[in-house]
């Protein structure tokens, strides 16, 4: 039945033109291109107790450091996080030292020292349903660029 309804539209002509409407502005005009400097949020993920970042770790930073390579950096905001493995003050400075670690390579990229700030929220709200929360292993990352 609906592809009768499409053919009754179609023969009856209602779909002719679809996509042009006289007077609208060109698609040129409306579709533009996401600007490369402005806020930007990454993750950067690590292996269970560890700080250390891995490979992909480091390649996630250098394209993020590349791609705002023009922009002023504002402000980053890094946000370590660290699963419920482990006591409360141990997910806490692992947090910590996942934060200073991902801080360190972006300003080893370049980037502002003074514009960082680290938090560092261990392992709260880490265990969902009782379920350890193994993507919790990471840090966020929150930037703000605008162009120059």
């Amino acid at each position: 039945m609906r592809s009768g309804v499409w053919a009754a539209v179609a023969g009856a002509g209602l779909l002719a033109g679809c996509g042009t409407i006289s007077g609208a502005p060109a698609r040129e005009a409306l579709v533009r291109t996401p600007d490369a400097c402005g806020p930007q949020r990454f993750e950067v993920y690590f292996a269970e107790a560890e700080a250390r970042l891995t490979p992909a770790a480091r390649q996630a930073i250098t394209m993020t450091a590349t791609r705002l390579q023009g922009c002023e950096i504002r402000r980053v905001r890094v946000i370590g996080l660290a699963d419920a493995t482990g006591t409360q003050d141990a997910n806490l400075t692992l947090s910590e030292r996942r934060a200073r670690a991902v801080a360190e390579a972006l300003a080893a990229a370049g980037w502002p020292a003074p514009a960082f700030e680290l938090v560092a929220v261990g392992d709260l709200d880490a265990r969902s349903q009782g379920v350890n929360e193994p993507l919790r292993r990471r840090t966020e990352v929150l930037v703000e660029a605008a162009s120059r």
